[in-house]
């Protein structure tokens, strides 16, 4: 029997085992090859057909053929949707591998990009880690925390197999009545300056790497969806070109420098001519005078399926269409313009060109599936400690009459409608679009349970205020019910009949009461503010309402700053720092720090030294021991009380 082919056969195999190299029969497929040469040599091997796949985005719950039938480039999960299962991490990797497989059996093999609003955690998956939303995450203003949690949230959305997140948002919000405002960090973009280039970094990773544990960050919603005439989403900005150069334009700016891999455009207008149109913008000022290197896509459907609106959006600069119903349009209508020369080949080509740079840095071609081996850190402890973290640092002390810190072994009475409940500290974008479905689609600590955990005295909870007399002290938490965009654009910010019955029935009982708003925006809270013997603005904190109880039992202090101006009536909005008229209830930058100030008077002085000496000989089980992380960053580094005093004078 001859049995020279079968060994020649299995010399072959072991070849390609030991030298998996000699598999790579063009130069795109050799990872050694530069990543121009690379995307040089697969644009040269496409077909128009493959080209306006790669350029088409849509929806996840398409038929899996038709990623293989048409080359679709990219797929997205948009509001409530879930894979198969009840929405857990492992759910979504098996998803994400399956649909990625059809992409890999293409001719040429290219891998799909998943896209996902990941915009304060990995939000939409159950047990994730949600974050506080940007509006307060621009109060903690702390660029290593910002960093950290861009790199938490990389980590859980790769631990999925998703490579893309819809983040950040760089909206300098001007006006409160904007249903999106808690997604702006701030009012101002000096605040994004500090804060934008370490969140993308710790999301895309070191020379913007996006691979490993790091994902592509998308830069949004380009340019001035923050700054709307009376706050309509999606509303036309009314500005001049100084103006948006000035406030608008600055924090996409910091995040090129940072080198974010993609845009998205707004769905709003420029002096009336929308974004997502507008040659100036997207190639004239952002490809070519900023230099941005990576794609552009649209919002969703903001193209959709008209000819001309295909037209002058792709002609525009808009390199990849967001259209998870009308992408069969999409293909079909933008073939017939590049056929009758309405659309170049050089624009296609061009548009291509940048979402492959982007797949050939984020490792898809070498690692297409998930990595499971991230899953075990999917929502772990060390990962919601930062978040714990995040939520402390965030909170803004604007009132305190001596009732904070609250002592441990106090008679504690909670109040108020936002108390217990995970969906209004979560707020819009989470698990769902507008708000989550139930108060058990993820995990998380409510405000109230993290009261009850560090509480050492008894704690008494009435969500409508009836019962607090007779307590040491009651803590009222209200706020807004949870919303996204449409939706949460409102012209009246005055605080619920529910929420105003409940803070009347504790005023009344005559005991000691802080009220804890939980809310996207500053409200109209004058009144309330000024019967209150301590407020405190918590923002939309997510999961981990330990973070609050943290601060008000005087574990950590009170650090956050105002990054948004905080109005005292309606007709005072829109109300931004450095207007001519300017008298708010609280102006931007304003928050009570207690870090040093231990004996909570307002002012460091002896008196706290004095706090601190006493404390610093007492063991912790001692009365009046104070922990130490209080005092200092690093409480190693104080050394003695003239070290403190130097910090406290500091």
């Amino acid at each position: 029997m001859n049995t020279s082919k079968p060994k020649i056969a299995q010399i072959i195999v072991l070849i390609l085992i030991v030298c998996p190299s000699l598999l790579q029969a063009y130069p795109y497929q050799d990872a050694n090859e530069d990543i121009e040469t690379r995307v040089e040599d697969l644009l040269s091997r496409m077909t128009l057909d493959e080209k306006i796949g790669q350029m088409t985005q849509t929806q996840f719950s398409i038929s899996p053929s038709y990623i293989t039938t048409y080359f679709i480039g990219s797929l997205l999960s948009g509001g409530g949707d879930s894979p198969p299962g009840t929405n857990t991490a492992t759910d979504w990797a098996n998803l994400y591998d399956t649909l990625q497989a059809r992409a890999l059996a293409t001719r040429l093999g290219i891998p799909l990009i998943f896209g996902i609003d990941a915009v304060h955690g990995h939000n939409k998956v159950r047990d994730a880690v949600v974050f506080p939303h940007n509006i307060g995450l621009g109060a903690a203003n702390d660029p290593n925390l910002m960093e950290r949690i861009g790199a938490v949230t990389a980590k859980e959305v790769a631990a999925t197999g998703i490579d893309w997140t819809f983040a950040p948002c760089l909206a300098v919000a001007r006006d409160e009545r904007w249903g999106r405002t808690y997604e702006a960090l701030a009012e101002a973009p000096q605040i994004h300056d500090n804060l934008v280039g370490p969140y993308i970094f710790g999301l895309q990773g070191p020379d913007a790497n996006m691979h490993g544990e790091k994902i592509v960050a998308c830069a949004k919603h380009y340019v001035g969806d923050g700054g709307t005439t009376g706050g309509v989403n999606a509303g036309n900005t009314e500005c001049n070109e100084a103006f948006l150069r000035a406030i608008h334009l600055p924090p996409y700016q910091r995040a090129i420098e940072e080198g974010v891999g993609t845009f998205m455009s707004s769905f709003s207008s420029w002096n009336g001519a929308r974004c997502v149109f507008h040659t100036w913008l997207i190639t004239d000022l952002l490809k070519n005078e900023l230099g941005f290197d990576g794609f552009v896509v649209s919002d969703w459907e903001d193209i959709g399926s008209d000819p001309t609106n295909i037209k002058n959006a792709v002609n525009a600069g808009v390199d990849m269409s967001m259209a998870p119903s009308s992408w069969y349009s999409f293909i079909t209508n933008l073939k017939a313009l590049v056929n009758s020369s309405q659309v170049s080949q050089s624009r296609i080509d061009d548009a291509v060109r940048r979402i492959l740079r982007i797949k050939f840095r984020a490792g898809l071609f070498e690692h297409p599936y998930t990595d499971r081996t991230l899953l075990s850190s999917f929502g772990s402890a060390e990962h919601r400690e930062v978040a714990r973290e995040a939520v402390r640092k965030s909170l803004v002390l604007l009132k305190n009459n001596g009732v904070l810190p609250i002592a441990k072994n106090a008679d504690v009475f909670v109040a108020g409608s936002s108390a217990n409940s995970l969906i209004r500290q979560c707020g819009g974008w989470t698990i769902g679009w507008q708000s989550m479905p139930s108060e058990t689609s993820t995990s998380g600590t409510t405000i109230l349970e993290g009261i009850q955990e560090l509480s050492t005295g008894s704690v008494t909870f009435s969500a409508n205020g009836i019962g607090a007399a007779s307590h040491d002290v009651a803590i009222v938490v209200v706020g807004e019910a949870p919303y996204a965009e449409g939706s949460g654009d409102d012209s009246d910010l005055q605080l619920s009949t529910m929420d105003t019955s409940a803070i009347i029935a504790v005023r009344d009982s005559g005991t000691p009461y802080v009220i804890i708003l939980v809310s996207g925006r500053p409200m109209i809270i004058t009144s309330p503010h000024h019967f209150a013997d301590a407020f405190v603005a918590a923002w939309l904190p997510g999961t981990e309402g330990g973070g609050v109880a943290d601060v008000l039992f005087g574990d950590y202090g009170f650090t956050g700053k105002l990054s948004f101006t905080w109005p005292s009536a309606m007709n005072q909005i829109p109300i931004n720092v450095g207007d001519s008229a300017y008298n708010p209830l609280f102006a931007f930058g304003y928050g009570i720090g207690t870090g040093a100030d231990l004996n909570w008077d307002g002012d460091v002085d002896l008196l706290d030294l004095a706090v601190f000496s006493d404390s610093w000989l007492k063991l912790p089980a001692d009365p009046g021991y104070l922990p130490r992380v209080n005092l200092y960053d690093d409480p190693a580094a104080i050394i003695d009380f003239c070290d403190y005093a130097l910090f406290a004078n500091d």
